[in-house]
């Protein structure tokens, strides 16, 4: 352990030197999500004032001449721009002084999305989504995609069919029929289509209506636990893939009841209505299961880098992380 940690950086090389151009609660959250979700690769040598006055109990190391002198002082790498406020000024005049000089300089929203692989809400201006690159697929990505949809939903629904019918048989056993259930949930472009599933809790589960399923949900069925940790439920799914309601990696689909809700809490959920849902995705590989508002929020953060990222690359690496999960049973609930 000790040989492969000191061989570590000759093979990864050095953490990354970063100057955060701000020092207020955007610079300061932005620097504590590095911290804790960058894995090491990234060194936050310092916070700076472009007003040369720190904001009161900040940690900012006090502005020293300008921005390109104080990255060379540091022997920042990258600097990351995190004001509050753009429109008091900018150092423009350093800020592309330290460009010419080999020192990258990005926006906290770009920086953010390239080291957490999620787009945070609390630093995502308008101008992002209006400017940057993303947030669309060529016809040639979109049809390979759809392509690989139906070929791997195919061959796994013929092989799944033993399974789904021990699945259907044990349910009915466990709590009569239907052994099925269907939701409406809301797919890309807002139209609302039927889910199925192999139903996991007791058939009275939501007589005092709707409700996220939270850790130790006592509706769920005990034959319904291993059939979530095992994700059997999810199979008839398949048939959705089929018919091109869903695809195989998307964001997963929300019932209308929570989506006006949290439409009307975050606006930009709108955003995951540009692609089909989907039995697996980014957000469900990142962050565990959303069990309220806020947690819903977070993951619309991933779904955001997916949606503006997608890709068939992508795309793969879910695919690849999800049969691993569903072997080892992580992260059912």
């Amino acid at each position: 352990m000790i040989a492969v940690r000191a061989a570590m950086p000759a093979v990864v090389g050095l953490p990354t030197r970063v100057l955060i151009l701000g020092s207020g609660e955007r610079a300061r959250q932005l620097a504590r999500d590095v911290e804790e979700e960058a894995d090491g690769l990234f060194d936050l040598v310092g916070f700076a004032e472009p007003s040369g006055v720190s904001q009161a109990g900040s940690p900012a190391v006090p502005f020293v001449g300008n921005v390109e002198q104080m990255a060379k002082r540091l022997r920042a790498e990258v600097v990351v721009v995190a004001v509050e406020d753009r429109r008091a000024g900018l150092p423009v005049d350093a800020l592309l002084a330290c460009r010419t000089r080999g020192v990258a300089v990005m926006s906290d929203v770009t920086f953010a999305e390239s080291t957490l692989t999620r787009i945070p809400l609390d630093l995502l201006r308008p101008s992002a989504l209006i400017f940057d690159e993303g947030f669309r697929a060529n016809r040639l990505t979109r049809a390979v995609k759809r392509a690989l949809d139906v070929a791997l939903a195919a061959g796994m629904f013929v092989v799944a069919v033993p399974i789904m019918l021990v699945a259907a048989a044990a349910i009915a056993i466990a709590d009569g029929l239907p052994v099925l259930y269907s939701q409406e949930r809301t797919g890309q472009g807002g139209r609302t289509y039927l889910i199925w599933k192999f139903r996991t809790m007791r058939r009275d589960a939501e007589q005092a209506g709707a409700v996220w399923a939270i850790d130790g949900d006592v509706r769920v069925l005990p034959v319904g636990r291993l059939l979530r940790m095992s994700r059997i439920d999810e199979l008839p799914q398949l048939w959705n893939v089929l018919r091109g309601e869903m695809s195989f990696v998307g964001p997963r689909p929300e019932r209308p009841v929570f989506l006006d809700e949290l439409k009307k809490r975050w606006p930009l959920f709108i955003l995951r209505e540009l692609v089909k849902p989907g039995l697996t995705g980014w957000a469900q590989l990142k962050y565990h299961y959303g069990s309220t508002m806020e947690e819903q929020a977070r993951k619309l953060e991933y779904d955001l880098y997916y949606i503006k990222n997608t890709s068939l690359f992508l795309d793969l690496v879910c695919i690849f992380h999800t049969a691993k999960i569903v072997l080892t049973g992580k992260g059912a609930k």
